[in-house]
Parts: C-alpha cells; structure tokens; sequence
C-alpha cells in the first residue's frame, strides 16, 4: 500500500472550499482531472452519511466513486472512505482526507489519498487529483 499528498493555496476562506469540497453544486465544478463535466454528484455530509460522484473525460470516459463518510469538522476537515464503481481501475477501498488551514491569502489545502494499491495506482491518482485542483483553484471564485 501506498500514499498520496498533495497541498495546494487557493484564495477563498475553509468555508467556501469545504462547500465545495462537499455540495453537489461545488462538486460540479472541479471533480475530474480534465474539463469533461460532472454528471452525479451526491452528498449526505455526516458522518456515516455516503457520497457517489460520476464524471466524464474529455475522451468520453466515464469515471464513479463513492464512499463513506468518516470525519467531518466544518470547515476545517473531513475524510472519507473511497471505491471506484466505474474507470479508476483501483480495486478496494482506499481513503481520503482533507486538511483546511486558514491562511492570510485564503485556505491552505492538504489532500491526503492513503491505501492506494502500488506505484502505479499512486502516480494516477496524483495525475488525477492534480487536474481536479486545478480546476477548483481556478473554479473557487463561482462559489464566493
């Protein structure tokens, strides 16, 4: 098993960036590694409440998740449980966290990936979840 860390600045205040880390409406706009579109996003944010998020590639691939929720402090933390339904490739449950941390510019965020299969399972989650913060940091601004 293997890990993934991955921290990004993005200039909106742990408020707005868990809402978009956690609504539908946010989640719709920077789930998935390129600008293929969001096509499910559902969210029962407590603890013990599930979430499944469904997108598509560019190339016409479609991608599912789901998971659990496993902690959840507003706005400042939440980890979850993760499957690949459809795509992904990676059998079993692995699990996701992310760490929100005020800063003077916005919100300094950890995303942590743990239990990922090998090597390769790691370096395409990091390409994966790469793109998807891409796109938050450049989508954050809808959301202020």
């Amino acid at each position: 098993m293997t890990s993934l860390t991955l921290v990004r600045r993005i200039a909106a205040r742990p408020s707005i960036v868990f809402d978009a880390l956690t609504t539908p409406e946010g989640i719709g706009g920077w789930w998935g590694p390129d600008a293929g579109p969001v096509l499910l996003a559902e969210t029962d944010v407590r603890v013990g409440g599930r979430y499944g998020v469904r997108f598509r590639m560019l190339d016409g691939r479609e991608h599912e998740s789901a998971g659990e929720y496993l902690e959840v402090e507003r706005p400042w933390r939440l980890a979850m449980s993760w499957r690949w339904l459809q795509g992904g490739g990676d059998p079993g449950d692995s699990r996701l966290e992310f760490h929100l941390n005020r800063t003077a510019e916005g919100t300094e965020l950890t995303l942590t990936h743990t239990r990922l299969r090998d090597e390769e399972s790691r370096a395409s989650h990091e390409q994966g979840w790469n793109g998807a913060l891409d796109k938050l940091e450049r989508n954050i601004l809808s959301w202020k």
